[in-house]
């Protein structure tokens, strides 16, 4: 909690730092607040560490092996170069010996930090890579589209990208894995009010259609339908590795740093000059949303931080104030925006992904489907 909450007499968790800066945030008798209880309920639901889960990854690892045998990958992995993904390329080459084909995705916004990184793990691991290169006149519409339409998360067009392309190669290569680095014990508490999430295709194209003005040709999208063909009729599965195997974020890092010549960022994402700014400057000032305070409090109910830890680290800024400013003119110069237009856009009533036409009633009505495609993900044999 930094001062400005402070003096705001904001309420914070007993456990955790989440705080009534989240519309959606409830308490209990001893003050611990509804995403600590989350957090429990999904650790026991999705992570695979407990007594059995060596076996389980063990036999998963052999059936994906398995499924390899006379193709040249057994997996496919995205590769940003940040802490997660990093790690998954080390994992499953260096402990499990699969043979990955590693995709990243260069949508305009790579730090010079994050090429190197990429550069690095690949050669280390001796791992195949393909870089997707995303228009960049169309795609500057498309997150343009999104600056301009007050909603929080403007990394959706990314995120979409992002396992588009890897669903997508999945399916043409015949490759049925794809090992992801998203896990519970480091993002497993977002509030639903803060960040929408980025399956939601007719949500992409109704903002663009608004606000755009570049036509949509070669930007990768799934439709639901996409979701139903690959995941279920073609059987293509996304394995949240870290999940599986004990992951401590620190202990991660100093692997990275030692055997693969990895460079830290300073934060989550950062290895994106758009993200950071996301984080650190739009967020924050047009919302006063602040993310640290989720990651940090997943990592408290993880036990890899404390609680005194995790406040202390949010009584600073989340980048250093001449960073911020660097980044909010790149961001304004790169999109091609003036001064006048991106504080019109600051300034502007913010919205929600309810404002838009968007598919959210049709996936909430497919939860049959989400079970579905989480078994098959968990599924061995």
């Amino acid at each position: 909690m930094n001062f400005k909450d402070m003096e705001k007499g904001v309420r914070v968790c007993s456990r955790c730092v989440m705080d009534t800066t989240v519309e959606d945030i409830q308490f209990d008798d001893a003050g611990q607040c509804n995403f600590c209880k989350n957090y429990d309920e999904v650790i026991v639901k999705d992570l695979y560490t407990h007594d059995g889960g060596e076996e389980k990854l063990n036999a998963l690892i052999e059936e994906i092996k398995n499924k390899g045998k006379g193709k040249p990958y057994d997996c496919l992995i995205g590769l940003s170069g940040g802490v997660d993904s990093s790690y998954v390329a080390y994992v499953i080459k260096k402990k499990y010996g699969l043979r990955a084909l590693a995709i990243h995705l260069d949508n305009g916004w790579n730090t010079e930090l994050a090429v190197s990184n990429v550069e690095h793990i690949v050669k280390k691991l001796d791992i195949d890579l393909t870089t997707h290169v995303l228009d960049w006149k169309e795609f500057k519409d498309i997150q343009t589209s999104f600056l301009k339409s007050s909603i929080s998360n403007i990394e959706i067009p990314t995120d979409h990208a992002i396992w588009a392309i890897l669903i997508k190669t999945a399916g043409k290569m015949g490759i049925p894995y794809i090992i992801a680095g998203n896990n519970v014990v480091t993002e497993s508490i977002m509030p639903e009010s803060w960040l929408y999430g980025s399956k939601d295709s007719k949500l992409i194209k109704s903002i663009h259609k608004k606000f755009g003005k570049v036509k949509m040709k070669s930007y990768p999208r799934l439709t639901t339908l996409n979701y139903v063909d690959y995941l279920l009729v073609r059987g293509v599965r996304w394995v949240p590795i870290l999940n599986y195997v004990p992951y401590v974020k620190d202990e991660a890092k100093q692997v990275l740093i030692d055997e693969l010549e990895w460079r830290d960022y300073g934060g989550k994402h950062y290895e994106s000059i758009f993200t950071r700014f996301f984080h650190a400057f739009y967020l924050p000032e047009k919302f006063g949303f602040d993310l640290r305070k989720s990651y940090l409090s997943a990592l408290v109910c993880s036990g890899q931080i404390t609680r005194e830890k995790a406040l202390e680290e949010l009584s600073k800024p989340p980048a250093p104030k001449e960073m911020l400013m660097q980044d909010k003119e790149y961001v304004i110069k790169k999109l091609g925006l003036t001064d006048e237009e991106f504080e019109k856009i600051m300034r502007s009533e913010n919205k929600t992904y309810e404002d838009y036409p968007n598919n959210d009633s049709l996936w909430r009505s497919f939860d049959w489907f989400v079970k579905l495609a989480r078994k098959r993900i968990t599924r061995v044999g």
